[in-house]
């Protein structure tokens, strides 16, 4: 069993407590990580407002540690893979691809180009808007991407010009852990610090007065719990609270054409990703196809432990999801629903559950009404076209949403009528670093990505001055 270190400081600091890291494969310990108290937070705030003062003052120093760190984890690339399959659960390749991603969003915010915004130069006045870093910014990132979602808050918040405290889930700390290592030996000391523990910490370091930007991934619950601990110090934050995403077919599309790009946008890391396809809605005229090709696509594919070559599935992450989704499945069974193929979950060690698909299934169920984050996905069959958007849109959420259609035209036309952050035609799961993210009424607040993400992580400031000569030449003639 391998302990794993917090880095304060830029150092490498254990805990006197600490506490375990279960593989979902086989749901066994396998790692120890440190329980971050209370003076060692005070420690790394401290060392995180210091580092801050020096970062925020070269752009051009940023730009160069950005592209270095994304170097830095390709020649960790392996390493940082295995542990994310270890602890997370998902198949070796997608951790490899997390990691991948992470270059490149780190690559994207050293070279992004953000200049100030001129608004007025004439000869009344030269007026332009600038941005400014907040801080120290405090990230909280979940279990399912602990690597590629920790690079979405990492990179565009210190390319601002703030430092960032660091927390991963306490069922993902040893990737986070170990990537805060590998990071402290590209960014100055107390510009990226990671700490690990339970819920207690998260509440600690949302309530510390020293951060001025929390950067939360979670869900609703605890999102609106660092909303309100926010309030208090007029913190500013930034929400992604998960989805309940939409896929509308439409009655001309091929089932069995499109069947498996459907059943990854669903089942993507075992469907625990928050803009998966979460429920489909099919009309009655391809109804029975599209039940039939997902649920024959679903029984051919190979579920096991990620660190076993040929699996398409891992394990869901954890004990209570693991319960969860079985709650929702069964619940849907008792109200009508039926099994197209899977329902249980599989004997053995760790936390498998079947790839299910359910018929018959009808907006009122949990499962259809409620994100599962997991590998089962209901089917609901409809007849109106405007019926089936009132109905996708009266949820809680908006995160993404889908409209697919054997004519691209028709399903981009219908596509913007979902209320939804983004919506997609004929693809679902199509992020990209430039590409904004973000979701409506309880999916979030605010937007990651992009040069949107970017301003996230700053304000804006005014600059007015008379007219006069160029700004540049009349501040260098002031300075001699």
């Amino acid at each position: 069993m391998t302990e794993y270190a917090m880095t304060i400081n830029g150092a490498a600091v254990q805990s006197a407590a600490e506490f375990d890291v279960v593989n979902p494969a086989t749901g066994q310990v396998f790692a120890t990580a440190p329980a971050c108290t209370r003076e060692q937070l005070d420690q790394v705030m401290d060392a995180a407002q210091r580092a801050w003062l020096e970062w925020r003052t070269d752009e051009d120093a940023r730009r160069k540690a950005l592209l270095e760190a994304a170097e830095v984890l390709g020649s960790a690339a392996d390493e940082l893979a295995a542990l994310v399959t270890a602890e997370q659960g998902k198949p070796l390749s997608e951790a490899a691809e997390e990691v991948r991603d992470a270059q490149t969003w780190f690559r994207y915010y050293a070279d992004v180009e953000d200049q100030p915004q001129v608004i007025q130069d004439d000869a009344a006045a030269y007026v332009e808007i600038v941005r400014k870093p907040l801080g120290v910014v405090a990230a909280i990132t979940p279990w399912n991407f602990p690597i590629t979602l920790a690079a979405w808050k990492l990179a565009p918040a210190l390319r601002a010009g703030n430092t960032v405290v660091l927390k991963p889930s306490p069922y993902t700390p040893v990737a986070t852990l170990r990537l805060g290592q590998l990071l402290s030996g590209v960014f100055p000391p107390g510009v990226v610090s990671v700490v690990s523990g339970g819920d207690e910490l998260g509440q600690w370091v949302t309530s510390h007065n020293v951060p001025r930007k929390i950067s939360f991934t979670g869900s609703v619950r605890t999102g609106m719990r660092v909303a309100a601990t926010a309030a208090h110090d007029l913190k500013r934050f930034t929400l992604e609270l998960g989805g309940n995403d939409p896929a509308i077919l439409l009655d001309d599309v091929d089932a069995a054409s499109i069947a498996e790009k459907l059943f990854w946008a669903a089942f993507e890391n075992n469907g625990q990703v928050c803009s998966a396809i979460k429920r489909i809605y099919a009309h009655t005229s391809i109804y029975d196809d599209v039940v039939d090709s997902l649920a024959s696509y679903a029984r051919s594919v190979k579920v096991g432990d990620g660190a076993v070559e040929g699996t398409r599935l891992g394990p869901i992450n954890n004990r209570p999801q693991l319960a969860r989704v079985r709650h929702l499945v069964d619940d849907a069974l008792t109200r009508g629903a039926r099994c197209a193929t899977g329902g249980k979950p599989i004997d053995g060690p760790g936390y498998f559950y079947e790839p299910t698909i359910l018929a018959d299934a009808c907006d009122g169920m949990a499962i259809v009404d409620d994100e599962q984050f997991g590998p089962a996905l209901p089917i609901v069959r409809y007849d109106n076209l405007n019926t089936v958007i009132e109905q996708v849109n009266s949820s809680n959420f908006g995160l993404c949403g889908s409209v697919w259609s054997s004519d691209l035209d028709r399903a981009s036309a219908v596509a913007p009528r979902i209320d939804s952050g983004t919506v997609f035609a004929n693809t679902h799961l199509a992020l990209q670093p430039n590409q904004p993210f973000g979701g409506s009424k309880w999916s979030g607040i605010g937007v990651e990505n992009g040069v949107a993400g970017l301003h996230g992580f700053s304000e804006p400031q005014v600059f007015h001055r008379p007219a006069g000569n160029h700004p540049a030449t009349d501040i260098q003639a002031s300075m001699k």
